[in-house]
């Protein structure tokens, strides 16, 4: 977008609309929304919620209200303005031009922040797409020129086409572009998917609110260096790493973009794709931040969008692979809400207290990885050559040898009995071998 600076100072305004519900009470949201603006770099010189009784179709806020930024703008020395919530093209432009500063809504902050995340190809073409249809919305917002307009074509061309339907024109035809590209980059994923459910290694997906802790944790399972930052929407592109398990030799752990109460429209279609590896996963880690004061609320955020994937049943609620609630940044409750809550875990074999900074809990989290998926494992006997070191190998790496012993020889020489036990999944792999 290259409309925000870094190092800008800026007003947050949360409206609070009456008649309106919302995910999480006012004070959460601002909060929210500050967390947003940081992690673009900005700084937040006042923050402060705005009742809103009727909506004012022109500005949002009232006459006073915007008089009262206006105020807090020059005296803080701001030079922009977030409005945490959505704001019409025409709304934006009213405002900007009474405040005589840039004024940008919780899309744009967005945006902005996906702009300089993302980092894969498919993430940066989502971003594009994204900010392209945003864009188009505001072209009589943000284009000094609109009312130009270019000669026909021919001799009896008219007047011509404007520049703004011109320049709506050329953002149509890259976006169609785009979709194409995206498409392709959804095929290769598959692709990649479809070949590591033949192959594969289990895949365990780290999923939850943004600025859970996530990607913390992944580093710490994996010993990888992905950004881990107290920054909200730290990690935009799945990673992926092997990790190893008591009793599997391999799985695939994943990271993926942390969720967000009231995500805009045009953002939830473009960065479906990217949470497409979760509808893939053997288990999911749901990641909570439990010392938050809206965990709840951001719980059932995050568990909507999952049903959304078609992970948990709408209906009934059940979840078609197995969740792992993993309360996070348990160091920092106090020893009170510690005990209140450990109760609670405890009458739950899938939640679990862990800290991602400290280590606590990460081996509990790892052992109860590791039998949800074995625990289809199956004891299985094997008579093979002994010359089939291969796959006597491959039992070894895959599987839990409880037992190896000669047992005579045939015509092709001597043969070793083996009990070994295997998953289903891996029961199929030796097979094919």
């Amino acid at each position: 977008m290259g409309e925000v600076s870094r190092g800008a100072r800026a007003v947050v305004v949360c409206p609070d609309i009456r008649g309106v519900s919302y995910d999480l009470d006012a004070e959460a949201r601002l909060e929210e929304a500050c967390g947003l603006a940081l992690a673009i770099g900005i700084i937040v010189v006042q923050a402060t919620i705005i009742p809103v009784r009727d909506v004012k179709p022109n500005t949002l806020f009232g006459a006073g209200q915007v008089d009262n930024i206006q105020a807090a703008c020059a005296l803080e020395e701001a030079e922009l303005v977030i409005v945490d919530g959505a704001l019409s093209p025409i709304q934006q432009r009213n405002l900007e031009e009474k405040l005589k500063l840039k004024v940008i809504d919780r899309t744009g902050l967005i945006l902005e922040i996906f702009g300089e995340r993302a980092a894969t190809a498919e993430g940066r073409l989502q971003v594009e797409l994204a900010h392209l249809d945003y864009q188009q919305s505001r072209l009589v917002r943000s284009w000094t020129h609109l009312e130009r307009q270019r000669g026909g074509f021919g001799f009896l061309g008219g007047p011509g086409e404007t520049q703004i339907e011109a320049d709506r024109r050329m953002i149509r035809q890259r976006m169609a572009r785009l979709r194409k590209e995206l498409e392709q980059v959804r095929k290769t994923r598959a692709l990649h998917r479809e070949r590591r459910g033949r192959a594969p290694w289990p895949i365990i997906a780290l999923v939850g609110y943004t600025n859970a802790g996530k990607s913390t944790l992944f580093n710490k399972m994996t010993g990888a260096d992905v950004m881990a930052e107290d920054l909200l929407f730290a990690t935009l592109d799945p990673t992926m790493r092997a990790v190893r398990l008591p009793g599997v030799e391999k799985a695939i752990l994943s990271d993926t973009v942390g969720f967000i109460s009231d995500l805009p429209t045009q953002l939830v279609a473009a960065f479906r794709a990217t949470l497409e590896e979760v509808t893939a996963a053997d288990v999911i880690v749901h990641v909570r931040d439990i010392s938050n004061p809206s965990a709840a609320a951001q719980k059932s955020q995050v568990l909507a969008v999952l049903a959304d994937l078609g992970v948990i049943d709408s209906e009934d609620g059940i979840s078609t692979i197995p969740i792992v609630e993993a309360w996070n940044k348990w160091d920092l409750l106090d020893s009170e809400s510690r005990e209140e809550l450990a109760e609670i875990a405890a009458g739950d074999d899938m939640i679990l207290p862990i800290s991602a900074v400290t280590g606590e809990g990460i081996d509990t989290l790892v052992t109860e990885l590791d039998t949800l998926l074995t625990q289809g494992a199956r004891e299985h006997h094997f008579l093979l050559p002994a010359s089939a070191g291969q796959k006597i190998a491959w039992l070894h790496a895959h599987g839990q040898v409880l037992s190896e012993e000669e047992a005579g020889s045939d015509a092709e020489g001597p043969l070793r009995a083996l009990h070994v036990r295997l998953t289903p999944k891996e029961f199929g792999r030796f097979e094919s071998i």
